[in-house]
């Protein structure tokens, strides 16, 4: 049988990577609003937290539904309407007034757009559109572009910050939100030009019920629950803890786009690496190596050196365990319900960042620091190391008929 027509890999990475350099851009320097916000509007800082917590959640949850449908009728559709959502999000934290209004689009909002513009989606067009001797690869140059994302954006947005105010910048970048749309018009894949729904050997509740049946599914998720809870809790809750620290806003955005330059490397490398040694032996590796990053970090003397270094050796790390992860998965279960599985597994990653976000904000408030945080995040990146080590990554042995076959 003659293989279905694929997108071309350099139209895929283009395109893919320009989507996941706005949408993760924009996405990592929201830490750089919280202390103008809560200034403007004498909120505390729960209150950001919360939202920016909820949203976390509302991508994970919204990452299964935006799955489903990219795997049913193509990521493109979806990439489309999750640019208009992430302009009016951004646009509606702009133009709040109230913690609630707040919420809802900086939360609800905001994170429905990170769902239909991010990994879930890129990465099934990826797993589709890609061979599979090329896919490790593949998801770590697109992973590196949400890493050249944070570089490029977190210092743009700080210097709009500075030169426009914050609620401006946020309409800027609601208005730069809405490129992802022209970007996703190169990702139409072959299999779904007609906008019927793509035939499928395995139902979607057979594949959940495979897939949340096996062993290896499970783990990959605990693990992911804990890269969600350090990295958001330290991409929101690090500019503050820095300046409370008596260090400087700039100090805090060279972190941050440090964490992205260095990411770009950490990503690729790992992407590459995934070709040919164990996957799951690389995420315990990750895991172990974050959390010695982290308690190193909390026992040296703070200074803008020591942060500089900390940022660089958590950005070799900060996004790498994405690759990877993905890629099990769909060595594992193949591809047709790809975006789907990744969808679940990275709701526990968005699980693991509302709990960092919102415990970030809720024990800096009852008790004026950050550690007992900090102290969990050593904790869970040791826990996230063992648990990956068992993980298997080779395909499921799979008897298809019955209920397990498509009508």
């Amino acid at each position: 049988m003659q293989s279905p027509a694929r997108l071309s890999l350099t139209q895929v990475l283009v395109c893919g990577a320009a989507i996941v350099t706005l949408s993760m851009g924009i996405r990592h320097g929201f830490g750089l609003w919280l202390q103008p916000i809560t200034q403007a509007h004498g909120w505390t800082r729960e209150s950001f937290a919360l939202a920016l917590a909820v949203q976390n959640l509302s991508w994970g949850v919204f990452g299964v539904m935006a799955g489903m449908l990219a795997d049913r009728f193509g990521g493109a559709r979806v990439l489309m309407g999750g640019a208009v959502l992430y302009a009016g999000g951004l646009a509606g934290m702009a133009l709040s007034t109230n913690a609630l209004s707040f919420a809802l689009t900086a939360g609800v909002l905001t994170g429905m757009a990170q769902a239909t513009t991010t990994y879930a989606v890129i990465y099934g067009i990826i797993g589709r559109q890609i061979p599979a001797e090329k896919r490790s690869w593949a998801m770590g140059m697109a992973a590196a572009a949400g890493s050249f994302g944070q570089f490029l954006m977190v210092p743009v947005e700080g210097f709009l910050i500075a030169e426009l105010g914050w609620q401006e910048a946020l309409l800027v970048l609601g208005a730069a939100a809405l490129l992802i749309a022209p970007l996703a018009l190169g990702l139409r894949e072959p299999g779904f030009a007609s906008g019927a729904p793509a035939r499928r050997e395995q139902t979607i509740a057979h594949a959940l019920r495979e897939a949340f049946g096996y062993r290896s599914f499970q783990l990959l998720m605990a693990g992911y629950f804990v890269c969600g809870f350090q990295v958001v809790f330290i991409g929101v809750h690090m500019p503050s803890y820095l300046k409370d620290h008596g260090l400087s806003p700039q100090v805090a955005s060279y972190a941050l786009a440090l964490i992205g330059l260095f990411n770009i490397f950490g990503t690729y490398a790992v992407g590459v690496l995934g070709q040919r040694l164990s996957r799951p032996r690389i995420l315990a590796f990750i895991y172990f190596a974050r959390a010695a990053v982290i308690t190193v970090f909390l026992l040296v003397p703070l200074s803008p050196a020591s942060v500089y270094v900390f940022s660089a050796m958590m950005g070799l790390l900060w996004l790498s365990t994405v690759p990877p992860t993905n890629a099990v998965v769909a060595q594992i279960f193949g591809v047709a319900h790809l975006s789907m599985l990744s969808g679940f597994v990275f709701l526990s990653h968005q699980v693991g960042s509302f709990m960092g976000v919102w415990l970030g904000g809720v024990l800096y408030d009852s008790t004026g620091s950050y550690d007992i945080v900090w102290m969990i995040s050593i904790a869970l990146g040791v826990f996230a190391g063992l648990i990956n080590l068992p993980v298997r990554e080779s395909p499921i042995a799979r008897q298809l008929g019955g209920a397990g076959a498509a009508a």
